[in-house]
C-alpha cells in the first residue's frame, strides 16, 4: 500500500476564537495520540478531552485503537466522556485542523474503509509525516510488527482474563489512593518493568518497528500499540511511541521549532489548570 504524505500548513493567519482566549493553551505543529480504547471502563477520555482543550495544533493524528471494537463485541459500554471527545475532534476538524485516523487492531473494523475522507477527517491504515526539518516519518499503529518480535505479547503472558482483573483491581486501588490524596499508580506499568517477558517483548517490538522504518527509507517512525511511551534513537531511526490513554495518558507532539516531545498529561496538567 502506498503511503500518504501529510506536510503541515503554515501557522500564519490563525487566531484563537474569543471563547478560547481565556484558556491557557500551548501551540504545536502536530499531535499524535493512540490507544484511547473508547468503549472500555479504563479509557481516560475526560483527561484526553482536557488535554486537547489546552493544546492547539494544525494536524491531529489518531494512531489506532481509538475505539475498542474488540471489547464492544461482548457488550456496549459508552460513557458521556466518550461523546465529548468525539465532539471535540469533530469541532477541531470544523475549525480546519486536519484529522488523520490511522486504524489499529482494536478498531480494525475500520480498515476496510481506509483511504476515505469525511470532510476534514482522513481514515487511513498508515501514512508518512514530514516534520519541520523535512524528515519523513512512518506513522502506523504498530500491530503489524508483532509477527516479527519473537516474543509473546505481555498481555498474553498473564492472559486476557488476568488483564481484565488487573485493570479492575487497578481502578479500585487508585480510587482508594485518590481518597487519601495519593496520585495514580499503574499495576500494568509495574509489571512491564518487572516481568522479563514483558521487557523482552517491548525491546523486540521497538527494534522491529525501527528496522522496518529504516528499510523503508524513513528518518523515523511514530506508532502506538504497546502502551509504552518512548522517544529514542534506534538503529539511526527516531522511534516515537505515543503511549496510551488507558493508564499513562501520554502523547507525542512536534513543537513549532520542529523538536519532538513526549507529553505526560497526568504530570503536566496542573501547569495549565492552576
Amino acid at each position: 500500500m502506498r503511503d500518504i504524505d501529510f506536510t503541515q500548513p503554515s501557522h500564519q493567519g490563525q487566531s484563537p476564537s474569543p471563547a478560547a482566549t481565556h484558556l491557557r493553551q500551548h501551540r504545536v505543529r502536530a499531535i499524535f495520540i493512540s490507544d484511547l480504547h473508547l468503549g472500555t471502563k479504563d479509557s481516560k477520555a475526560a483527561l484526553l478531552n482536557e488535554f486537547l482543550k489546552h493544546y492547539r495544533c494544525d494536524a491531529l493524528y489518531l494512531v489506532g485503537d481509538i475505539i475498542d471494537g474488540w471489547k464492544m463485541r461482548s457488550g456496549i459500554y459508552w460513557h458521556q466522556d466518550f461523546n465529548k471527545v468525539i465532539r471535540r475532534i469533530l469541532k477541531l476538524a470544523k475549525r480546519g485542523v486536519r484529522i488523520n485516523y490511522i486504524t489499529g487492531n482494536h478498531d480494525e473494523f475500520l480498515r476496510k474503509h481506509a483511504n476515505h475522507r469525511f470532510d476534514n477527517i482522513h481514515l487511513i491504515n498508515r501514512c508518512h509525516y514530514t516534520n519541520a526539518q523535512g524528515e519523513r516519518f512512518l506513522v502506523r499503529h504498530g500491530d503489524q510488527f508483532e509477527s516479527v518480535t519473537h516474543a509473546h505479547r505481555w498481555l498474553q503472558y498473564i492472559g486476557d482474563y488476568g488483564y481484565d482483573f488487573l485493570m479492575w483491581a487497578n481502578r479500585w486501588f487508585n480510587r482508594l489512593r485518590a481518597k487519601y490524596g495519593f496520585g495514580y499508580w499503574s499495576f500494568a506499568g509495574f509489571l512491564k518493568q518487572h516481568i522479563q517477558t514483558a521487557q523482552t517483548y517491548i525491546h523486540n517490538f521497538e527494534d522491529a518497528v525501527a528496522q522496518g522504518a529504516h528499510h523503508g527509507g524513513f528518518h523515523g517512525v511514530i506508532c502506538g500499540h504497546i502502551h509504552q511511551a518512548a522517544h529514542k534513537d534506534l538503529q539511526g531511526v527516531t522511534y516515537l511511541n505515543t503511549g496510551d490513554w488507558v493508564e499513562s495518558c501520554t502523547a507525542v507532539v512536534e513543537e513549532l521549532d520542529g523538536s519532538w516531545r513526549l507529553v505526560y498529561w497526568l504530570q503536566e496538567r496542573q501547569t495549565f489548570i492552576n
